[in-house]
């Protein structure tokens, strides 16, 4: 959806919120990976100054980074369009439960049928290249479709943002108010695609890639523009580029190292310089 979407209608806002209260249910508990875990161990090292994230699903501060610009903002945090009041989305999650006891049902469903989908690929994926094949020119939903295999198509799909896929497509859900002005329309503090970075996060992420020496992009195609822009300006500044991904990405002719390798499955080598920057 849209951030002109989003805004629009009522009725778009309840389809969202739907899909993301579903969702929700599993996402705060995800666990970081390996990847996450071994940028934590290379910040801590002082290889790498600053982690840069497109994620909005605070996994790099879970695995241990200290210092996370989130580009895109986070999940974990609502603001109400009226009066600009953020609030903690635990408590928004809640709210939206006491206004929609229907959906306990169909969160359960959700959350049995996600953690089947993550033992799939956790204890181990019986067809490794078919889940790297599915990486390269789909989604890490698609990639666990394939690793479920025969019952792939009875596995929901959780977006990146955390929100699930409704055959009712939300009809009738009831979105909460904002506890401060009860204003009737609060949003996820995330850029949807339409929105645009806010600026000042914006000017911190170029002055970081602009001032380093090394950048070193993870797990990421590079195909939004907000993170490709860094790349370039990186680049034009002088800094070095190395690149750990599963595929193409949009800035491979300006690598000077390019390793094509699962960034969770790949040793992170990085050259020990203390004004390094990483873009995830």
């Amino acid at each position: 959806m849209t951030h002109q979407q989003f805004m629009a209608k009522p009725e778009n806002r309840s389809r969202y919120w739907a899909r993301s209260f579903a969702g929700w249910h599993e996402f705060p508990f995800v666990q970081p990976n390996a990847a996450h875990e071994a940028i934590a161990r290379l910040q801590g090292r002082g290889w790498l100054d600053l982690v840069i994230t497109q994620n909005v699903d605070r996994l790099h501060h879970k695995g241990g980074s200290g210092r996370v610009l989130e580009l895109h903002g986070t999940t974990h945090r609502v603001v109400c369009m009226d009066c600009g009041h953020s609030s903690c989305r635990h408590e928004v999650q809640q709210h939206l439960a006491d206004l929609n006891p229907h959906l306990a049902a169909a969160v359960r469903h959700a959350s049995s049928a996600a953690a089947a989908a993550a033992a799939a690929v956790g204890g181990g994926i019986s067809n490794r290249a078919a889940y790297e094949r599915a990486l390269r020119v789909g989604t890490a939903a698609d990639a666990r479709k394939v690793a479920a295999g025969a019952d792939a198509e009875q596995v929901p799909v959780v977006r990146p943002d955390g929100d699930i896929e409704l055959g009712d497509a939300g009809r009738h859900f009831r979105t909460a108010a904002c506890a401060a002005c009860g204003g009737q329309v609060l949003k996820p503090d995330v850029v949807f695609f339409g929105d645009s970075v806010p600026k000042d996060r914006v000017e911190s992420a170029l002055s970081a890639v602009q001032s380093s020496d090394l950048l070193l992009v993870v797990g990421s195609s590079l195909m939004v523009w907000s993170a490709f822009r860094l790349v370039k300006a990186a680049k034009a500044a002088g800094a070095a580029l190395a690149i750990v991904n599963v595929g193409p990405t949009r800035a491979d002719d300006l690598a000077d190292v390019k390793v094509e390798a699962l960034a969770a499955r790949k040793e992170l080598q990085a050259v020990a310089n203390p004004q390094s920057v990483m873009v995830a």
